[in-house]
């Protein structure tokens, strides 16, 4: 911008030329323009990408809901060709019965599992206050008589929520003997849900809500649902407010607040699942991101003036001397850098023998959990050889030989338990190849099962169905999950239902997410350095996430860890997808 002084005065005071105040005139108005231009394109794409997550999340609770139901699905299946049942019922003793249904409810994670006698009588039960009860009315009970396959039922309870429950008959020769029961434990998705979406509900065939994060709404119509008057929360105040619009599209702003209903069929009874999600962080985003955009105007119009207010003058020696300064600044950086490498690679050989120690620490502390985990399939052989010699003298080698088939995938799992302690406990071979994130996930987690059933923590995953491949070294890797998983453990010990879930995902980047429900991080900053613990003397020294840190950063990827808005903490590890499966998805 030019500037007119009057000669003969260096100290009168500068007046913009007409020239300067068409520039500036040019710069306000393009500023303008800018910000106008912005607040248009980050709104529509704020509001595409809230969108774009609510569907995410959708599509996760649909999937991990149909996953619960089939796994379910199976059990009453294999439990009528139970021996023990069988000969439970056929021989009419029952002292045993009910610890052996036990036994499977911790394996199967099912709420709960009955058996009826072919009168309706509850003769055994995970839950030994319904022993003796008669269910001789109960729909699950009459479809089961009336029907050679597994029938599934939702009935409704007296405080509205609903029991979902699988029933099959048992058949010993061709008559009946009774009915084994399995009751699905849905109740813990609402609770995961209400933590982390505005509203989601779960409606049946006849449009009846059967799962909601909010309770009044459960055994009504979705109608019926968002016409409830003195509603508690802001998103149902939002939802009542909407659905005045039905003509209008998703994105209704009504008041500041913002709603949009998405729904999706599950390939499941012609259930529907619909989520409700606001949009009150759109316009904070935006205004945030414009705040900034108009701060920097606001710099660069004052850098403007200061340039063209400052008299440039040269002076030769001054550079002259701040260049020697600096080839004197230069070498003795490079130096210090000489230096730093050298204490570098000292650094690393220390801490992978530290990070070795580490891991070996962890394989003796895991090493009771383990062995409760041998003595539970080595039980479970001794019951299956002893009903497999009963089989073989009553003549039945068919039977005989499926108890055969049980005992060797119980080696089989024992055999994996043994296999991932020891390559848990070798070094890393510091070759990067190609690796199935799924596949470490899935060692890290079966290497801390045992501790998770001791202390009766709720475990979810959620992995993706195709490969996500990453360039890494398997062994390192499954030490930071271990590590992480450790940390999750450790957090969740004083929480009355305590909860660690583990997602992996794929994209631009492979993610894996470990998050509990524990009092979360006090100190953020100082996380992941050396020798930082919240731990008790004796409990740990620290070095477990500083070292996974490096290992990740090694890899190429970034480790990172945040206080979740609902409670606990969550750690997400970062890694670039490896460049094979980059080009074959080219």
């Amino acid at each position: 911008m030019a500037e007119a002084t009057p000669h003969g005065d260096p100290e009168a005071p500068r007046t913009l030329t007409w020239t300067g105040r068409l520039a500036l005139l040019l710069f306000v108005g393009v500023a303008i323009v800018v910000i106008w231009f912005t607040n248009v394109f980050l709104t529509e794409r704020y509001t595409i990408l809230t969108r774009n997550r609510a569907e995410v999340r959708q599509a996760l609770y649909a999937g991990n809901l149909l996953s619960e139901l089939q796994r379910n699905s199976i059990v009453p299946l294999l439990l009528s060709r139970d021996p023990v049942l069988a000969g439970a019922l056929s021989g009419d003793d029952f002292s045993q019965t009910s610890q052996h249904l036990i036994s499977y409810v911790d394996e199967i994670g099912a709420a709960g599992i009955k058996l009826l006698d072919e009168t309706g009588r509850v003769v055994a039960a995970t839950n030994r206050q319904l022993l003796g009860a008669n269910d001789r009315q109960a729909p699950y009970f009459v479809d089961a008589l009336r029907s050679n396959d597994t029938i599934f039922k939702a009935t409704p309870q007296d405080s509205g929520a609903f029991r979902f429950t699988y029933s099959r008959r048992i058949e010993i020769g061709t008559s009946l003997a009774g009915v084994i029961v399995v009751e699905v434990d849905l109740a813990k998705f609402e609770v995961a849900w209400s933590g982390i979406s505005d509203a989601v509900i779960v409606v049946n065939s006849e449009g009846t809500i059967i799962l909601s994060t909010e309770p009044r709404w459960r055994s009504r119509t979705e109608e019926e649902a968002l016409s409830l008057r003195n509603a508690p929360t802001a998103i149902e105040r939002a939802i009542r407010a909407t659905t005045d619009w039905a003509d209008t599209s998703t994105e209704v702003y009504l008041a500041g607040e913002a709603v949009m209903r998405l729904e999706s069929r599950m390939p499941f009874r012609g259930w529907r699942i619909t989520s409700f999600t606001t949009y009150s962080s759109v316009r904070e985003r935006v205004n945030g991101f414009l705040a900034l955009e108009i701060m920097g105007f606001a710099i660069l119009l004052s850098g403007i003036f200061y340039l063209t207010s400052r008299r440039a003058v040269s002076r030769a020696g001054l550079f002259q001397r701040e260049s020697e300064q600096l080839r004197q600044l230069n070498a003795a950086l490079q130096r210090e850098v000489a230096e730093r490498k050298r204490a570098e690679k000292s650094l690393e050989v220390a801490e992978q023998t530290i990070a070795q120690s580490s891991k070996l620490a962890v394989l003796g502390e895991m090493s009771a959990a383990v062995s409760h985990e041998l003595n539970q399939p080595l039980a479970a052989m001794k019951t299956y050889l002893a009903g497999a010699k009963l089989l073989i003298r009553r003549k039945r080698p068919e039977e005989a030989l499926a108890s055969f088939g049980r005992i060797d995938d119980l080696i089989e799992r024992m055999s994996a338990i043994t296999k991932q302690l020891k390559s848990y406990a070798r070094k890393g071979t510091g070759r990067l190849d190609p690796i199935d994130l799924r596949d470490c996930v899935n060692s890290a987690l079966s290497m801390m099962e045992p501790q998770m059933k001791q202390r009766a923590v709720a475990l979810t995953r959620t992995l993706p169905p195709e490969p996500v491949m990453v360039e890494g070294d398997r062994v390192r890797l499954e030490q930071v999950l271990v590590n992480l998983l450790r940390n999750a453990f450790d957090a969740v010990k004083g929480v009355g239902d305590p909860v660690i879930d583990v997602m992996v995902a794929g994209g631009p980047h492979a993610t894996v997410s470990v998050r509990d429900n524990g009092s979360g991080i006090e100190d953020l900053d100082t996380l992941f350095e050396p020798f930082y613990t919240t731990k008790a003397p004796g409990d740990g020294v620290g070095l477990g996430l500083a070292i996974s840190s490096g290992i990740v950063t090694e890899l190429g990827g970034r480790l990172t860890a945040r206080n979740r808005p609902a409670g606990g903490a969550a750690f997400e590890m970062t890694l670039p997808i490896a460049l094979d499966a980059v080009d074959a998805a080219e």
